[in-house]
């Protein structure tokens, strides 16, 4: 096998190329942009991602620890989130109120900067392995390997194809238009947010300690999200790579993120942008009237006037097709509202580097062959494909609590607290990782078990 090209340099495509380095296995990067870009603010692993980071590579941790950022507390580190009511007041004359965190003792919340995490992945990532200013535009697939075109007319052969380019792909619509046509397009989830990281100062000029934990407030048709994302600090680490200096990251601000969301019953209409840009008096408009507390206006005011829809992939039955897989949003685009969406995508890059990894180091003439890299990707799709369903389907459940819009639980905070703390996470926090990937292995060598 001489090649695994996949294009797309987000969180999901940047750690299967870290795998892939670290385990020899010949790829290139394709990525759209003329450089590295990060789109969003505030990101984070759970304890599953961060395994799976250092199934990938043990160094990533120290220089993710020096980054990151928790609650602000000795004893706040194992809170996820706290809940509230978006309303006056917020809901401290409530009989929950006070004891509305969710979390579990063995979590502990790391969040950071989306453009700083993303530096520390590619630099683990040799250069010579990275096309940028490529967009991909064919895939044909062939009996003994694919051939890859890109809109400046580059043709690429290669053996296997991961697209991890995004909720938009390209690579999508290869692999179920064929078959499933109504799974291509993402889902649009009725609802969009505004979105800003702000300097810490600012924030609490406004929210006070409440800025302190991160926090959900709760609402009819509104609410909003809160974390604290960097300390302020002045952080050095190692790069792996020989003969370059060490990076070092500056921070001379302490940051703070929010998402301010709205549900939407015009629909959406940009085939294809998930962004729209708006008036400000069309944003503040978004959130007038009762129901809300002032400090959220404040709080919007300081947002560019930038609406992001909230879409997913509700569905999707197989994320191979050949020759060609699937990871990271290409493949379950989730909303945010589980902060797990990244996690998921380093899951799914520590099975496929595995695979990939088994594929390239196999003996024989059938090494290559289309049936040995169908039973790979048919295993890797029958390990991830489930947990990361099941995910992306909790979260959406989980925005509908957040907009009082539950089938069962409603505007209750009590009965929607109460889904929330009891143990909800732990399957998806404490989850075996490398079991998967064990489990992959076995399936590929055993195709009748995937």
């Amino acid at each position: 096998m001489s090649l695994t090209g996949h294009p797309g340099a987000g969180i999901g495509g940047l750690a299967l190329a870290m795998a892939l380095h670290k385990k020899s296995v010949p790829f290139t990067l394709y990525e759209d942009a003329k450089e590295y870009s990060a789109v969003g603010a505030g990101i984070g692993f759970a304890p599953n991602g961060m395994r799976a980071m250092d199934l990938i590579e043990p160094e990533f941790r120290p220089s993710y620890e020096r980054i990151c950022v928790g609650n602000k507390g000795a004893d706040k580190q194992d809170i996820f989130f706290e809940g509230m009511l978006l309303s006056e007041g917020l809901g401290k004359d409530q009989a929950w109120y006070g004891k509305s965190a969710w979390g579990h003792p063995d979590f502990e919340r790391k969040s950071a900067h989306r453009k700083t995490l993303l530096d520390i992945m590619t630099s683990f990532i040799p250069r010579q392995h990275v096309k940028f200013n490529k967009r991909l535009v064919n895939i044909e697939q062939l009996p003994s390997k694919l051939v890859l075109t890109f809109a400046d007319g580059e043709v690429a052969e290669a053996s296997i194809l991961a697209g991890a380019d995004g909720i938009k792909s390209t690579v999508r619509e290869h692999v179920l238009k064929p078959q499933f046509p109504d799974q291509v397009a993402p889902v649009y989830a009725d609802a969009y947010c505004y979105r800003a990281v702000i300097p810490m100062a600012d924030a609490e000029a406004i929210l006070g300690d409440l800025t302190d934990v991160a926090k959900f407030y709760f609402g009819h048709k509104r609410c909003a999200v809160t974390y604290r994302i960097s300390e302020g600090k002045v952080s050095q680490y190692p790069c792996p790579r020989p003969k370059k200096r060490p990076l070092a990251y500056r921070y001379s601000l302490q940051e703070f993120n929010y998402l301010l969301c709205f549900t939407d019953e015009q629909g959406w209409d940009l085939d294809n942008a998930v962004t729209e840009t708006v008036s400000h008096e069309a944003m503040m408009a978004d959130f007038e009237g009762p129901g809300v507390d002032d400090r959220f206006r404040k709080l919007l005011a300081k947002a560019n006037p930038i609406r992001w829809g909230f879409f997913h992939h509700l569905k999707t039955s197989t994320y191979y097709r050949g020759r060609v897989a699937l990871l990271g949003d290409s493949a379950h685009a989730s909303l945010p509202f589980q902060a797990a969406g990244a996690a998921q995508g380093v899951e799914d890059a520590l099975v496929l580097s595995n695979i990939l990894s088994e594929l390239v180091n196999s003996s024989g003439p059938d090494a290559n062959s289309e049936a040995n890299i169908v039973a790979g990707l048919s295993a890797y799709d029958s390990v991830r494909r489930p947990r990361a369903q099941k995910q992306l389907e909790q979260a959406a459940e989980v925005a509908r609590m957040l907009f009082f819009q539950h089938e069962e639980a409603g505007d209750d905070m009590g009965k929607i607290l109460s889904r929330l703390q009891q143990g909800r996470f732990d399957w998806l926090w404490f989850h075996d990782v490398q079991g998967d990937v064990g489990e992959a292995l076995s399936r590929m060598q055993k195709p009748d078990l995937a």
